[in-house]
Order: structure tokens, then sequence, then C-alpha cells
């Protein structure tokens, strides 16, 4: 059974009376790699700090092995954190970047010997797969591989928990799928702890053994990977973890769902019946039929070529629904459509019902424009938050 390292009860932060984190409660266990997941200002970047020590909670506890340590300072937490901005120091080589924690370290009053300095810097760079590098200059590295000296540096210190805030923002769409592969390797090597914030759905899926889904300061889901994909639990966690179609709909009974006067099998119960649900069909979950097979027909608006599929944009009843498919059909084409129960997932009603799903905007370009903008937004909230420290 896994042992819990790490509680937050009832934890609220606010500032300047404005609430940014409502009531949070959770926990975290020993030797995992839990994500923080959500939005700019959903809160994910103050939680870490706090459990960091950087920010007390202005009620509420954090406890670590068991112990209450809102009072107790970063530097006498066994924690260490990796930011976006690796702030490697430019003036000392990759093996001195690593030794600067463990020589300022004190063992019963005395400091480590340069020999147990050498061999713990020289055992992190085996782990960090960068063997052969220990005398090169850190700015002739690459981005890769100064975050990985990052880490050693993180982790030489054998801290219980490592906090990682957006730390692969900086590198490009490639180098960020190898470092999530490094990532997750170097977590199960070293059995510590890793707590994750970002908001990149695909890292979180790639990388974690438990996601906390948030928005608006509130935890909305927790759950694994495969869990918050396949059973969100409202609708805006259906939006934000991947693609979703999100229609109303109507319970009749168990496993009957009515979307725009169709009735679909599904596998979910529990509804009263004709209680008004939000439904969920994920865009690769869709089957293309010819029109007079499909339940429901539409009509092609917009394609997008993926290279191993294509994103299709469907008109019904005016309601736009992304699908994803290798079958090119080409815009005006009349379609019918399919699903498999086990396609279609039921939500209850709730805050967000009828904010998400529709695809009518959709566009490569306007993901571009919200990316560009959440990095803005991302360095303007860590900027304000170094003035503030």
């Amino acid at each position: 059974m896994a042992k819990e390292l790490i509680r937050l009860t009832d934890c609220r932060m606010a500032f300047d009376n404005e609430v940014v984190l409502n009531n949070i409660n959770l926990y975290i266990n020993d030797k995992e790699f839990l994500t923080l997941l959500g939005p700019s200002g959903c809160g994910k970047t103050t939680m870490l700090r706090i459990i960091g020590g950087f920010l007390k909670p202005v009620s509420g506890d954090v406890f670590f092995d068991g112990v209450r340590i809102n009072d107790v300072p970063p530097h006498k937490r066994a924690v260490n954190t990796i930011f976006q901005k690796y702030a490697l120091f430019t003036h000392l080589n990759v093996f001195d970047n690593i030794a600067f924690g463990l020589r300022l370290q004190r063992n019963n009053g005395n400091k480590l010997d340069k020999f147990e300095i050498h061999n713990r810097v020289m055992e992190m760079l085996e782990v960090v797969s960068l063997k052969g590098f220990e005398k090169r200059d850190v700015t002739l590295l690459s981005g890769g591989q100064q975050q990985r000296v990052a880490i050693a540096r993180a982790l030489v210190n054998k801290p219980k928990v490592l906090l990682l805030d957006e730390p692969l923002g900086a590198l490009d769409m490639r180098l960020r799928k190898d470092m999530q592969n490094e990532l997750k390797s170097i977590q199960q090597a070293t059995g510590i702890t890793f707590i994750y914030v970002t908001h990149d759905q695909e890292e979180a899926l790639a990388m974690s053994d438990t996601v906390v889904v948030m928005e608006g300061g509130v935890i909305q889901q927790i759950g694994t990977p495969e869990d918050i994909y396949n059973e969100p639990k409202n609708a805006f966690v259906a939006d934000f973890i991947g693609e979703s179609n999100i229609v109303d709909g109507i319970m009749h009974s168990d496993g009957v769902v009515e979307i725009f006067g169709r009735k679909f099998k599904c596998l979910d119960k529990g509804f009263d019946p004709m209680e008004p649900v939000d439904v969920v069909i994920r865009p690769e979950d869709v089957d293309i039929v010819p029109p007079k097979s499909g339940k429901l027909k539409g009509t092609v608006t917009g394609i997008t070529f993926r290279g191993v599929l294509y994103d299709i944009i469907v008109d019904f009843h005016g309601f736009k629904w992304l699908i994803q498919t290798t079958d090119l059909c080409p815009v005006g084409t009349k379609i019918g459509i399919k699903i498999d129960p086990d396609g279609i997932h039921i939500m209850k009603k709730g805050a967000f019902s009828g904010m998400y799903g529709d695809y009518s905007s959709y566009s490569a370009e306007y993901d571009e424009i919200s990316d560009a903008e959440h990095e803005q937004d991302q360095e303007d909230e860590e900027e304000n938050e170094f003035v503030s420290s």
C-alpha cells in the first residue's frame, strides 16, 4: 500500500482579497508522479509554492510525513524546486553547477568531503545521461542538456520531493517529448516524489501516475490519466483534457440517451428517467458512415490534415462536431455517423454545462494564438510572483 507523504487540508489562499485557492484537500503519496494540470490562473503554481514553503496559506494546514509544516521555511523542507527558467550559474561548469548545493551542506556540523561530493555528482550525471559533460560550459549546452543539469542539481541533494513548475515550457515540441520520457525515467529510477505543474494535457497524460485537474482555484477531478480522459466529471475536464464534443442529452433510462432527437445506447447508469445530461463523445470515437446508415446526418464544413489523420468539422443541427478520421471527406460532403456504446460518456449537468464542446470556431490558428497568450500570461505571472516574494 502506498504511503502518504504530503497532505493539504482545507487550504485557502488569497491575494488582495481575491481567492486563488478555495479549501483545497489533497494528499500525495511517496514515490508518486503527480501533476497539477489546468489553465493559467487556476491556482496550480500557488499550490506548488505552498508545498515548497514559498507561500503560507491564509487558512488550512500542510502536512509532510504527518508533521504540520505551515511555519517551516523552504530551506528546511526536504523539497527542491525546478522552474521553467533553470537559473544555472553561467560562470560554473556542469560539475560545479551540480555540486554547488552539496558544498553548502553540512553533515553533523561538518562539510561534505570532496570525495563524497565527486561521487554524488558523477552518479547524478549518469542518471540524467550527461556522463562526460562534467567540464562543459553550461552556456554551450542545448536547452534539453541545460534542463538535465538543473534536474541533477536539484536531485543531488536527495530531496524527498521535487517540485517542477512548467520545466519544459522553453523547449521545442520534439525535445519536450524526449524530456517527458527522460523525466519519467528519472523519477522511477530515483524513487523521489515528483509534483509537476503544467497546462499541457498531453504532458500530464504521458508522465503522471495521478493527475489533479484545477480551475478557478478548485480541484475539479483527481484520478489516473486513463480515468481523467475516459471518465471526466464535468464539461470543463472533458473539454480541457483532449478534444471533446459535448452536447445536451436526455437520459431515458439506464443505458439509453437521446441526442438531437435520436436514441443511442451507452454504458452509463444511475440517472433519473428523462434527466437532462451532458453527453461527451471523443472525436476518435465517431465512425463515418453513408448518410442513410447513420443515426445522425451532417455536412462537412472544414477539414485539416494532421499527418496520420484528418480533423473534420461537421455541422449537425447547427452544432459543430470535431471528428478525427483517416477517411478524407471534402468540405460539403454529406455524412452519417455511428457511435458505439462505449464511445458515449454521460455526465451530470453542472456549472460548466453549455460552455464547451461546440467547434464553430475551430482552427489551428486559434490554438497557436491561445498558446502565445498563455506563454505571455505565464511570464507575467512568474514575474509578479518573483517581485512579490
